[in-house]
């Protein structure tokens, strides 16, 4: 069995035993190298989705998105995969992409000469 195989099936055992439940990570270790780290990590966003709604979303993926070769995959109607995708986004947090700096933030990029006061001025502006 390949190794993605077997992470694939320890996947699948280990969301059949949580059965939906919130799991916390509390050591991770880099295959690699002897490091291991200790604390207490929530999983990503994805990996709390059920196993059939991951699937869902590595094909829409893999199909760069194309609703219509999901119908075909899936063998289902464009209603339906709208559907499913809406109920899957609804289920997940937007992740801020371009946070809004912090004051403290526009004065450190001000004092490395990242930007000019004018864009200082501006940022702080829009702060308010």
């Amino acid at each position: 069995m390949s190794e993605t195989n077997k992470s694939l099936t320890d996947w699948q055992e280990l969301t059949q035993l949580t059965r939906g439940q919130r799991i916390v990570v509390e050591r991770v270790r880099i295959a690699e190298k002897s490091i291991a780290i200790e604390g207490s990590f929530e999983l990503p966003q994805l990996a709390r989705l059920a196993l059939e709604d991951q699937i869902f979303i590595i094909a829409f993926v893999r199909s760069h998105g194309s609703i219509k070769e999901m119908e075909r995959v899936f063998g289902v109607s464009y209603p339906t995969i709208k559907s499913r995708l809406s109920r899957i986004a609804e289920s997940l947090e937007f992740v801020e992409t371009n946070p809004t700096p912090s004051k403290s933030e526009v004065l450190d990029r001000l004092r490395r000469g990242e930007i000019t006061a004018e864009d200082a001025i501006r940022a702080m502006e829009a702060l308010k």
